[in-house]
Protein backbone atom coordinates (compact mmCIF):
# COMPACT_ATOMS: atom_id res chain seq x y z
CA UNK A 1 0.00 0.00 0.00
CA UNK A 2 1.08 3.52 -0.74
CA UNK A 3 0.71 6.26 1.23
CA UNK A 4 -1.77 7.54 -1.51
CA UNK A 5 -3.77 4.14 -0.88
CA UNK A 6 -3.35 4.30 2.84
CA UNK A 7 -5.07 8.23 2.99
CA UNK A 8 -7.41 7.65 0.48
CA UNK A 9 -9.32 4.59 2.80
CA UNK A 10 -8.11 6.46 6.07
CA UNK A 11 -10.53 9.32 4.53
CA UNK A 12 -13.33 6.88 4.45
CA UNK A 13 -13.20 6.29 8.33
CA UNK A 14 -14.73 8.50 11.01
CA UNK A 15 -12.33 11.12 11.88
CA UNK A 16 -12.02 9.78 15.85
CA UNK A 17 -11.30 6.43 15.02
CA UNK A 18 -8.62 4.51 16.84
CA UNK A 19 -5.87 3.32 14.26
CA UNK A 20 -4.74 -0.10 15.31
CA UNK A 21 -2.31 -2.42 14.18
CA UNK A 22 -1.84 -5.95 14.03
CA UNK A 23 1.21 -7.20 16.69
CA UNK A 24 1.82 -10.58 17.21
CA UNK A 25 -1.26 -12.35 17.72
CA UNK A 26 -2.93 -9.26 19.10
CA UNK A 27 -3.65 -5.34 18.33
CA UNK A 28 -1.39 -2.35 19.18
CA UNK A 29 -2.12 1.44 19.25
CA UNK A 30 -0.26 3.03 16.12
CA UNK A 31 1.85 5.84 18.16
CA UNK A 32 3.72 7.39 15.52
CA UNK A 33 5.63 7.06 11.71
CA UNK A 34 9.07 6.73 11.00
CA UNK A 35 10.18 7.96 7.62
CA UNK A 36 13.05 5.94 5.57
CA UNK A 37 14.17 7.55 2.57
CA UNK A 38 14.83 5.36 -0.97
CA UNK A 39 17.75 3.48 -0.14
CA UNK A 40 19.61 3.08 -3.68
CA UNK A 41 18.00 2.77 -7.48
CA UNK A 42 14.41 1.63 -7.51
CA UNK A 43 14.01 0.94 -3.74
CA UNK A 44 10.74 3.43 -3.04
CA UNK A 45 10.78 5.74 0.32
CA UNK A 46 8.89 3.61 3.13
CA UNK A 47 6.87 5.20 6.05
CA UNK A 48 6.76 2.41 9.06
CA UNK A 49 3.97 2.48 11.71
CA UNK A 50 5.33 2.47 15.30
CA UNK A 51 3.18 0.37 18.00
CA UNK A 52 2.79 1.75 21.14
CA UNK A 53 4.73 0.27 23.83
CA UNK A 54 2.50 1.40 26.88
CA UNK A 55 0.41 -1.74 26.80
Amino acid sequence: MTVAGLLEALAKMPRDAVVLMESGGGLSLVAGLDFVEQQGAGAPAEVILLPSMDE
